[in-house]
């Protein structure tokens, strides 16, 4: 449901929506319909929104919008990584997914952003940063999510970005974040020297660790 918006927000919501969700019916309401009800059950809500077992898009190309998947297994340098984010968020319309700061080796972070504005958030443990007993306290669509990307090294930490707009470049974006990631020199320091990192986005994080 659309409302709100010019014509030219109008044209790019629907060849976006299009792009993500071609079987979905698109509607423009003067007003937002009020909504009443669960639309579908809470476990399954949430699963759709956890960054460790939401479905992200894969990449793809239409006649307007292109998806482009960032995927690696090397932490990133939350600085560097700062630095990068306007650029991200301004040449993309939709992007989000589950990403490994350096200085935060233990916690997985979630990424959503939409038209220019983002939000990163602490979203747990890694699964291979708790004892194997905790494991069972964990929904069986998380340990799934996890078993279908483990690495033998790194467990299930990992980059898996997703970003959606018109006039996309692949190259660039994934040039960008790639120049984000620890160095092979840096890999070789370990965590304990990861730690000890400037990481611009403690202020955010730290804050959610307190409340």
């Amino acid at each position: 449901m659309l409302h709100g918006g010019d014509a030219e927000d109008d044209e790019l919501s629907r060849a976006v929506l299009a792009h993500l969700a071609p079987l979905t019916p698109v509607h423009r309401a003067a007003e937002p319909p009020e909504v009443r009800g669960g639309a579908v059950c809470t476990a399954e809500l949430a699963e759709r929104i956890d960054p460790a077992t939401a479905r992200l898009p894969v990449d793809a190309r239409t006649e307007e919008i292109t998806t482009v998947v960032w995927h690696r297994l090397r932490p990133l340098h939350p600085a560097r990584l700062f630095d990068a984010v306007d650029e991200l968020v301004t040449t993309s319309v939709r992007s989000r997914g589950r990403f490994w700061l350096a200085t935060r080796h233990e916690r997985m972070l979630a990424w959503d952003a939409v038209a220019g504005i983002v939000s990163v958030e602490d979203a747990g443990p890694w699964l291979a940063a708790l004892p194997q007993a905790a494991w069972e306290m964990v929904s069986p669509a998380r340990r799934t999510a996890a078993a279908l990307e483990w690495n033998e090294i790194t467990g299930d930490r990992v980059q898996h970005l997703v970003f959606t707009g018109p006039d996309l470049d692949p190259g660039r974006i994934t040039a960008l974040l790639d120049s984000c990631l620890l160095t092979p020199e840096e890999m070789l320091a370990g965590s304990d020297a990861w730690a000890g990192y400037d990481d611009p986005f403690a202020g955010v994080l730290d804050l959610e660790e307190i409340a």
